[in-house]
């Protein structure tokens, strides 16, 4: 189960795709960091995304970030059409989404960190904390319906730490769609209804969302989605077992603004998904689990935002968000001591609750506008797994964690040309279970420099530290490992570790952004941003072996097999780092686009008994392009994307996971909006059929599949005038 191996510090793409493929595909698009364009007076128009993960207390367009942020946007969806978690980080710099084909569960690597909260995810401000340790990847995961979705955001590092616990590896914020995302104009009710079908499997997918407004100061939302999957085939042409589902999920959301400037939203999403799932390649022989699991999330968030007061901009949010994922086995030896007889029965569920509250005060001091935001969050994590025949509960114990902690960050800007963004943050945590416990705490600071010396480029500069408190699994796991073997003695102990310190990220970084409009012909607009980074993680936590062999068979009184340890436990042995190079840029003439991404990526353990050793939870090289063209007045778009992603050696992947290929996918995509109420769309996935596995999975993806969309929006009301179904 360790995460490090011995991997090379260079690695070169694959680059095997034919000529057709790159005339055809190439270069092509890094989705997040798309700028919207939409059609006024027959004029082009662009406008950049604006975000506020970076600085929370400072709405900023996502070009204006001092910090390696990237964004999902709509008119991004649209293009790729998600039908899965993973897809909605397709081509992101630094991020790979892992998520298996025969599983709902999806969790986040950024830049080589991964699991344990090492990547804090929020779903409409609720943090996603569920684990399932076990022979697989769920170290940390969540589920999610894609269709629901209006926004992305990641921040990558631990420059965000004013998140608290756990980002050392960075963040990622999800919103899910609104009354406003589907009004056309200044409609006052509206209504969305989406369908879509996929061959290779096949897929079926609708949703239905409404919405109106009441009066002027209520707004009401509600929907919800179905998704069906049958199993898929892969580039061979061969059925990919158990990658079938079911999903379902409802939506609702009530908005008041009781006064000027105030506003109240409480929201609900229920979660549901049903699918078969194992931890390797099914055959007749492996252990399946019929699984039903849902996701419960209830949030409530009061805002306040008045652009004449400058001491209050107030944000705050309470929420509860549980995850309860019910398993029966359905395939598999009916003795196994590890996972119990055919048709034992486990659980595993986690409530999470928490709030998260801060305030920004702007002031001018002489020529310095400063912003200063303060605030603090705390999130409490309830976890209550049974197994009663295996040993799902011995790999995944019961216990409770809180963290919290306070913060403020002063950003202040001199002239056109200098900003400087300084933080501290204050983290505490407790843990406790089976009688164990442990706590901690830290205070960790961030300060970051940029400098425009010409209004088209942006340097920054940033020192950040990042802080993850020890899970519960990790410090609380505990009792033997079953025998794998009738009549044979347990092979190792797990055992639990108090004295876990938490983990310290921290990060140097330097990079730019260049934007520059005009630069060729009118309205076309450049956007760049690159940078550099190395992440240096003091107190790695790592699961470690030890102690004399165990024997794990005999025949009669003579042992015939040993283990080659007898204990496992979860120690700070190991200090990490890891640096890469990122890069996403776009360039928009209007009629045409281009879009490229980007990273490599290198890990290392520097201190402890694996000193030299690479990581093996970095992620494989990879380089994301589309090209573009838009016709018949911007009705019509088509885009061609080309993917390459680099191999991985037994080596270098160390036995922990399983060597992949490199590989190349080209994509064709186009959509017509007739007019504002309507868009058909179609896209064309691994066009050319390739056979590929990714890195950490350990089934192979889907081969040729085609999508067709159809969305609808109409509404009424006073409408006074009318916004495109999407920006373009």
């Amino acid at each position: 189960m360790a995460t490090f191996s011995r991997r090379p510090t260079t690695r070169v793409l694959g680059w095997g795709v034919s000529l057709l493929a790159l005339m055809t595909a190439a270069p092509a698009i890094a989705q997040q960091a798309s700028t919207a364009a939409v059609v006024e007076t027959g004029e082009f128009v662009e406008l950049d995304p604006v975000t506020v993960i970076a600085s929370r207390g400072t709405t900023e367009s996502w070009i204006d970030t001092l910090a390696p942020v990237s964004v999902v946007r709509p008119a991004d969806l649209e293009r790729m059409m998600p039908t899965r978690a993973e897809d909605l980080f397709r081509g992101m710099p630094g991020v790979t989404a892992i998520q298996n084909g025969n599983s709902a569960q999806t969790s986040i690597n950024i830049r080589g960190l991964q699991d344990f909260g090492r990547v804090a995810v929020f779903v409409d401000g609720a943090r996603q904390n569920f684990t399932q340790l076990g022979h697989a990847n769920a170290a940390g995961s969540f589920f999610l319906e894609p269709g629901l979705i209006a926004d992305v955001d990641v921040v990558r590092g631990p420059v965000s730490n004013i998140y608290g616990s756990g980002a050392i590896g960075g963040v990622v914020g999800l919103r899910t769609k609104d009354l406003n995302d589907i009004l056309i104009g200044d409609n006052i009710w509206g209504v969305e209804a989406d369908a879509e079908g996929a061959t290779n499997g096949p897929m079926g997918y609708g949703s239905l969302l409404a919405g109106s407004k009441v009066g002027e100061n209520v707004d009401v939302f509600l929907g919800g989605t179905y998704r069906n999957q049958d199993d898929y085939k892969d580039g061979n042409g061969d059925t990919v077992d158990g990658t079938g589902y079911e999903t379902w999920t409802g939506l609702a959301k009530l908005t008041v603004r009781p006064a000027d400037f105030h506003e109240v939203k409480l929201s609900a999403l229920n979660y549901e998904s049903r699918y078969t799932t194992s931890s390797e390649t099914p055959t007749p022989s492996t252990t399946q689990y019929g699984t039903t699991v849902a996701n419960r999330m209830v949030t409530a968030q009061w805002n306040y935002s008045n652009p004449d007061d400058s001491l209050f901009d107030w944000r705050s949010e309470v929420y509860w968000n549980q995850v309860d994922q019910d398993q029966t086995k359905v395939a598999g030896s009916n003795t196994s001591t590890v996972t119990g007889p055919l048709g034992a029965t486990r659980n595993f569920t986690i409530d999470t609750t928490g709030f998260d509250a801060n305030n920004t005060s702007r002031f001018d001091w002489g020529a310095v506008e400063n912003a200063v935001t303060y605030g603090g969050d705390y999130f409490y994590d309830e976890v209550n797994n049974t197994d009663a025949y295996g040993f799902g509960e011995g790999y995944n114990p019961s216990g409770n964690r809180g963290a919290g902690g306070a913060f403020v960050q002063w950003k202040a800007n001199y002239s056109t040309w200098l900003e400087v963004i300084g933080a501290l943050r204050y983290d505490a945590y407790s843990l406790n279970g089976g009688g164990v416990s442990s706590s901690g705490d830290h205070l960790s600071p961030k300060i970051t420099v940029g400098i425009t010396p010409v209004d088209w480029l942006t340097v920054y500069g940033t020192f950040a530290e990042g802080y993850r408190a020890p899970s519960v699994t990790e410090t609380l796991v505990a009792d033997a490992h079953p025998a794998f073997f009738a009549g044979g003695l347990a092979p190792f102990t797990f055992l639990p570790n108090p004295n876990l310190k938490p983990e310290i990220g921290e990060n140097k970084e330097v990079g730019v952004n260049i934007q520059k409009d005009g630069l060729f012909v009118a309205n076309d607009r450049l956007r760049i941003k690159a940078n550099y980074y190395q992440n240096d993680v003091e107190n790695y936590i790592e699961l470690q072996t030890f102690g004399a062999p165990a024997c794990i068979m005999r025949v009669g009184p003579r042992c015939v097999a040993f283990n080659p340890y007898s204990y496992a436990q979860y120690q700070n042995v190991e200090e990490a780092r890891l640096r890469g190079f990122e890069f996403e840029g776009q360039y928009d003439a209007g009629r045409w686009f281009l879009n490229v991404s980007g990273q490599t990526t290198e890990g290392e353990v520097t201190a402890g008994p694996d000193a030299g050793d690479p990581l093996s939870s970095v992620m494989p090289d990879q380089v994301s392009t589309t090209l573009g063209f838009r016709f018949l007045d911007n009705k019509l778009t088509v885009a061609a994307r080309w993917t390459a992603v680099a191999s991985v050696s037994a080596e270098e992947a160390g036995g922990v996971y399983e060597p992949t290929d490199s590989f190349n996918l080209v994509s064709l995509y186009a959509g017509y909006q007739p007019n504002e109420s309507t868009l058909w769309r179609v896209s064309v996935e691994n066009l050319l059929d390739e056979q590929y596995t990714q890195y950490q999975n350990f089934l192979p993806s889907a081969g040729l599949t085609v999508k067709a969309g159809l969305t609808v929006r109409f509404g009424g009301g006073a409408q006074v005038a009318a916004a495109p179904l999407i920006t373009k």
